[in-house]
């Protein structure tokens, strides 16, 4: 069975992005590119809610043909241009887009069967709505939780609306150059 991977920032107050969407806070280094990378190595499908796809869209497909593209811009934007994409949307409803699926109903029921299908990982970056959703009917495998070291006060929950207790096994931690900590859980008891 396939698995899904979420790849999140946070500052340390639990939030993933200010009020008003701001993420200006993130910090990204060297290290933590390499080790989305291999994430990215082991998926064929990329998964999103639709203001993380068009802010992905707008970027990615272009980003790897610039004249100063890193490597890390180089490999991702590769990985995006040639990945199926699921965007759960209701606003996109009945769009026709390139390596693109919309679901706007019966989600938990249709990434159920996607993670069915035969296939590499999928992986999923940002998207809080979609997360919660997916959260709630257990359907995350994967937390790769960046802990930005910085209080931000308020705005949008890394975790909301979660009915029951879900028990997750922290698997490891990693420290990055810029200060950022990575905690890798898995879902189950620990």
């Amino acid at each position: 069975m396939r698995k899904i991977i979420l790849s999140q920032h946070a500052s340390l107050d639990g939030f993933v992005a200010g009020p008003n969407g701001e993420m200006d806070w993130i910090l990204l280094d060297d290290e933590m590119f390499d080790l989305v990378g291999s994430f990215t190595d082991a998926a064929d499908t990329g998964l999103y809610g639709r203001v993380t796809y068009e802010l992905m869209d707008n970027y990615w497909p272009d980003a790897g043909n610039k004249p100063n593209a890193s490597k890390h811009d180089i490999q991702h934007s590769t990985w995006y241009n040639n990945v199926q994409k699921i965007v759960v949307s209701k606003t996109m409803k009945g769009m026709q887009l390139k390596n693109t699926m919309i679901i706007s109903e019966n989600i938990p029921e249709i990434i159920k069967k996607k993670k069915e299908e035969p296939g590499k990982n999928m992986m999923m970056f940002g998207s809080p709505t979609l997360s919660y959703l997916l959260t709630q009917n257990k359907l995350i495998d994967e937390y790769w939780i960046f802990i930005n070291p910085v209080l931000i006060g308020n705005g949008i929950p890394l975790f909301a609306n979660i009915k029951e207790r879900i028990k997750l096994k922290l698997i490891e931690t990693k420290q990055f150059p810029s200060g950022v900590t990575g905690l890798h859980y898995k879902l189950g008891i620990p």
